[in-house]
């Protein structure tokens, strides 16, 4: 994969994101996936990191207090 291929999946996964999380502001976004891209500057295998930097992200959002006060509770199993 080359510089501008990896480049170019790393933006589509942050606009995946931001599809994903609407309440969550995509410059916050846009810094967690950059933060996390950072992480991989020294690897030696690039083929994976703009996956590795979307299910990072995707986990760290998903486990952020900003989603709990924006997203409404889950529905409880009822009778399951």
């Amino acid at each position: 994969m080359t510089g501008d291929d990896e480049m170019r999946q790393v933006r589509q996964v942050l606009e995946r994101l931001i599809v994903r999380y609407p309440h969550v502001p995509p410059a916050d976004i846009e810094r967690a996936v950059h933060g996390v891209y950072r992480r991989f500057a020294t690897s030696r295998v690039r083929d994976f990191v703009p996956l590795l930097v979307e299910k990072a992200v995707k986990r760290d959002l998903s486990e952020s207090p900003i989603l709990d006060s924006v997203l409404p509770p889950a529905i409880p199993d009822a009778g399951r």
